[in-house]
């Protein structure tokens, strides 16, 4: 089993140098310790003395110098779309109140289908889109100095 030694961030390596790749949805994108298989089938240890999000695109630098690529493994969404950007704003607020994790982009949202927030959401006149995608949620207040320092640190 290899080890991980760093989480590089996606705009800081080159895909095409991984060895291999792991696929995973966005829950298993949030770990501390855990050990991953690769589409090769090699296995790697994720031992963090804090949790990390990986995103899409991030690379494991593993011990010996190689690197393993981060693919998002795309899930059941459904994109908010609204009739002005208040209206966006009001829906991401109804959202957050129900601690529902969101993806923010541009003028619209993504979150994790669910019925029942999708009956609310065209209540509040959503139109809403049911997509297949990779999910990146926002990492929420309790994560983003992490994800701030990751962002402009590196």
């Amino acid at each position: 089993m290899k080890r991980v030694a760093e989480i590089k961030p996606a705009s800081a390596w080159n895909a095409a140098a991984a060895v291999d790749s792991i696929v995973l949805d966005a829950q298993d994108r949030r770990r501390r310790r855990v050990v991953f298989v690769g589409e090769q089938g090699a296995t790697y240890l994720l031992d963090l003395p804090r949790p990390a999000r990986l995103r899409d695109g991030d690379g494991l630098l593993l011990e010996d110098g190689s690197l393993v690529r981060v693919t998002g493994k795309p899930e059941p969404l459904v994109e908010i779309a609204a009739s002005s950007a208040h209206e966006l704003a009001r829906i991401a607020w109804h959202l957050g109140n129900r601690h529902t994790e969101v993806q923010i982009g541009g003028d619209t949202l993504r979150i994790r289908h669910d019925h029942v927030l999708e009956e609310m959401l065209r209540g509040l006149g959503a139109r809403l889109t049911r997509i297949d995608a990779v999910f990146e949620p926002e990492a929420g207040a309790y994560g983003h100095h992490h994800e701030h320092e990751r962002r402009h640190h590196g």
